[in-house]
């Protein structure tokens, strides 16, 4: 009789390109989807029931990020959040400026780079750290800037952006000028109302934090301020049109009221899994390289404050992402090497090249992300798996590729 196959541990380090869904949240999904039926739009029994359901999860939303909740906008991701910001404030500044401008920070997601250049906009350089440099901020906030866009939290590196600064250069130098910050990644790590209060547009994505794919939200501080993208059937206070997902929103909306709850345990329980994993791959790889700690220097920092408590992203030196993954997969663990993009391809990463990271280091870059799901036991299998797998690539002369079926 032949021998079982040996299983390996599943260990999901990959919580910032998604989340699992928190069963409360499901429960919330398809308990609206038989009861929300109804076109909240509509007059009838059906209909205003599934209002409800939308009027409800708006108020958690708000309540989640210190808004009011006729300022939550609802879209169908993160993504369309980031789009209507960008869009909507060139389109409503150009009614009264000639070839308005829009700029953002070189670290963002491409939902916001790709706009941004689009538009013709500037890209603002970054320090090592991570942080968007003021000073040409500052030599860009002018009468015909609409808006400037900064990540509260980087998707790749967990680097924490204040917000203050640049809000006072736009004051001082461009008042007329809309603040937007994705708050994508911030949301599950730090008190979204608090850092993000001086913004006027937040975007959000619920799969992000326990919630469904598919369902995101704009927070527009003064709706008048940004002109419309999609249009037809004037939902969402006439931002955003489109029959609402009443299913997809509801489950939103629990999540974020489970998320902003329990977020201060969550951050100190996961930032000591995080430290904690960081700090052994180091004693096994004497040369990692932590991003973003003191400005990328390799050795014996353990300063993470300016970072979100579930990133733990470090670089390997000589060795390759794509085949450190396959590695990794192998023994049961999913993580990932930069951000998620559509074709699943680990491309270089254009944040670590923003940051100064030479090509070379930034090839064997790896993104470790915990969650509010993440164990010790987890942490403890990785801190064994992931030195294993570099010592094997280091020690070998051909670099291993994925199987294709």
């Amino acid at each position: 009789m032949a021998a079982a196959p040996a299983t390996t541990p599943d260990i999901y380090l990959d919580w910032a390109a998604s989340t699992p869904m928190r069963a409360d949240a499901i429960q919330a999904m398809v308990a609206a989807a038989n009861e929300g039926f109804g076109n909240p739009t509509g007059s009838h029994h059906q209909a205003r029931t599934a209002r409800r359901l939308v009027d409800d999860a708006r108020d958690l939303v708000a309540d989640a990020v210190g808004a009011e909740p006729s300022e939550v906008i609802f879209c169908g991701s993160g993504t369309e959040a980031d789009n209507l910001a960008v869009f909507g404030a060139y389109h409503r500044l150009a009614q009264n400026v000639n070839n308005p401008s829009v700029a953002c920070a070189a670290v963002e997601h491409h939902a916001v780079l790709h706009p941004v250049k689009h538009l013709g906009g500037t890209v603002v350089d970054v320090g090592q750290d991570g942080l968007i440099d003021l000073d040409q901020v500052r030599s860009i906030a002018n009468a015909d800037l609409a808006v400037l866009s900064v990540m509260l939290v980087n998707n790749e590196t967990g680097v924490i952006q204040p917000l203050e600064p640049l809000r006072e250069i736009l004051d001082e130098h461009a008042p007329q000028a809309l603040l937007h910050t994705d708050a994508v990644q911030a949301f599950p790590w730090i008190d979204v109302s608090a850092a993000a209060g001086c913004a006027d547009l937040i975007s959000l994505s619920g799969h992000k934090f326990g919630g469904p794919k598919g369902v995101g939200a704009l927070i527009v501080r003064d709706r008048t301020r940004i002109a419309a993208q999609v249009l037809g059937g004037g939902q969402e206070f006439e931002l955003r049109s489109g029959t609402h997902n009443v299913a997809g929103i509801a489950a939103f909306g629990v999540a974020a009221e489970r998320m902003h709850n329990e977020r201060a345990e969550t951050v100190g329980r996961v930032a000591r899994l995080r430290d904690s994993l960081v700090d052994a791959l180091r004693a096994e790889i004497p040369d990692l390289v932590e991003s973003a700690v003191g400005a990328m220097h390799p050795h014996g920092l353990s300063d993470r404050t300016n970072k979100a408590a579930g990133s733990a992203h470090v670089c390997f030196p000589g060795i390759e992402s794509e085949a450190l993954l396959f590695l990794l997969e192998r023994q049961g663990l999913s993580a990932s090497a930069a951000s998620s993009c559509a074709s699943g391809a680990q491309d270089p990463s254009h944040v670590l090249a923003a940051m100064g990271w030479s090509r070379e280091l930034a090839a064997g870059s790896l993104r470790l992300s915990l969650g509010f799901g993440t164990t010790e036991d987890d942490v403890t299998q990785a801190a064994k798996i992931v030195p294993k797998a570099v010592h094997q690539l280091r020690a070998s002369t051909s670099i291993p590729k994925p199987q294709v079926a």
